[in-house]
């Protein structure tokens, strides 16, 4: 999965610790998302949507160059 989030943070002056506060996890959650090391629960996607008030799919995409 793509995420667009470090654009996003960037875009909102926001520090990745600011945005793991307002969203409740840890700035290595933060950290490990925008490295697309760990994609996050479908929970934690509303969360960051809801933060930035976009819609999920503005956040993530699917990576089409990956084959299953």
């Amino acid at each position: 999965m793509i995420n667009h989030l470090k654009e996003l943070r960037a875009r909102h002056n926001m520090t990745q610790e600011d945005l793991a506060q307002k969203v409740g996890v840890s700035r290595q959650t933060i950290v490990a998302i925008e490295k697309q090391k760990y994609d996050p629960s479908l929970s934690l996607a509303f969360r960051l949507a809801r933060c930035f008030g976009v819609k999920i799919e503005d956040i993530f995409e699917e990576d089409t160059d990956v084959q299953n």
